[in-house]
């Protein structure tokens, strides 16, 4: 049968919701994690706007759950493998209609009326085999797709389709729809968060909410290089992406990147992530950074050569400001303010050439 065709109803007591939820963080998921405890941790998850819906309009067929049977808690059950939040809102709305709202938020849904009467006795599903029939729907609509996952939770799911399900990055591509430099690098970076949480040394209390700079500082040169990770690693030599020798390496980088609860990151939002992979290239600077109990991110940057195009594009600006100037000066000669002006940038110029001797002498040959 694999994914059925059919469409079945269930009662909401004969559901239940899945331990092994990737959205619940790792610290949660596992086959002895209780109905109320999945519960409690989904109760934020913005389900009252599902709430509302069911009261007004019940629970259309076309949102049909995927329910897969196997063992849970001792014995064979219906397990929702896709649709948890709706079945978390049917859940919190029947405890709330029954005068146990888990919050004022559910109170007030409740107030709304009364739900349709089969609401939480003809639930749409549709059964499945096994998780690995809906590896493909799942991979595409979570991952690649309209209802996308936390970064974390996306690389959590295709570290387990590499290690669990033994697929190549290759075949995790074609199944959910990614590229393998993605779901390579997704690999790799999960990977890197586990052997992160293995050193003692290193918090990781912050990484996995900015998974997402974790996975892009990955592709710059700097991070590679002062880690000595292979960026294209196959699954088995990515198992521990950081040498034992660059351990201490890596605990400097987390702390950067992500501070600990003494210490704030360096690297204070994503789109510093390239900058930092500059500094990370710089011998100068990462011994600054290394040396250095509270571096500064700009003075690292500037030792790194990181300010140089800005330079470049200061002095090009100037130059090009200066030639529409020389195009009309001339019919400006008396200006006593067009004078000033020009002694300051005579100035200006001569302390920069200064700097620059070949360019100097080349000046004065020419002239």
């Amino acid at each position: 049968m694999a994914i059925s065709s059919e469409i079945q109803y269930a009662k909401l007591d004969e559901l239940n919701l899945d331990p092994d939820n990737p959205r619940l963080g790792r610290e949660y998921t596992g086959r002895d994690l209780r109905q109320p405890k999945i519960l409690d941790l989904m109760k934020d998850w913005t389900l009252d706007e599902l709430a509302v819906s069911f009261m007004e309009s019940g629970f259309w067929p076309h949102e049909a759950l995927l329910v897969v049977e196997e063992t849970l808690y001792g014995r064979k059950q219906k397990v929702v493998v896709e649709g948890n939040r709706r079945l978390a809102a049917l859940k919190l709305l029947k405890n709330a209609l029954e005068g146990h709202p888990s919050s004022s938020k559910w109170a007030e849904v409740a107030k709304i009326g009364r739900p349709p009467k089969d609401l939480f006795i003809r639930i749409p599903f549709i059964q499945i085999d096994s998780r690995e029939d809906v590896d493909a729907f799942l991979g595409f609509r979570h991952v690649t797709g309209i209802a996308e996952w936390k970064p974390a939770e996306k690389a959590e799911y295709i570290a387990k389709l590499v290690e669990e399900r033994k697929m190549s990055y290759e075949e995790v591509t074609r199944r959910i729809g990614s590229r393998v430099q993605s779901v390579r690098q997704n690999y790799i970076s999960y990977r890197l968060l586990l052997q992160m949480e293995n050193v003692q040394e290193i918090s990781t209390e912050h990484v996995e909410q900015k998974f997402s700079v974790l996975y892009l500082s990955l592709r710059t040169a700097g991070a590679q290089q002062y880690l000595q990770i292979d960026i294209k690693a196959d699954p088995k030599s990515a198992k521990n992406p950081v040498p034992r020798a660059r351990l201490e390496q890596l605990a400097n980088f987390a702390l950067w990147l992500f501070g600990d609860s003494k210490t704030p990151p360096i690297v204070a939002e994503s789109r510093q992530v390239d900058r930092f992979g500059m500094i990370l290239e710089s011998k100068k600077a990462t011994e600054y950074l290394e040396r250095n109990d509270k571096p500064d991110f700009e003075t690292a940057f500037r030792m790194a050569g990181g300010d140089e195009p800005e330079l470049v594009k200061l002095v090009e600006k100037a130059a090009d400001q200066i030639e529409v100037a020389l195009s009309r000066a001339h019919l400006h000669k008396n200006s006593l303010k067009l004078q000033s002006a020009v002694e300051r940038v005579g100035i200006d110029c001569r302390q920069l050439l200064k700097l620059f001797p070949d360019i100097s002498t080349k000046i004065d040959r020419s002239s």
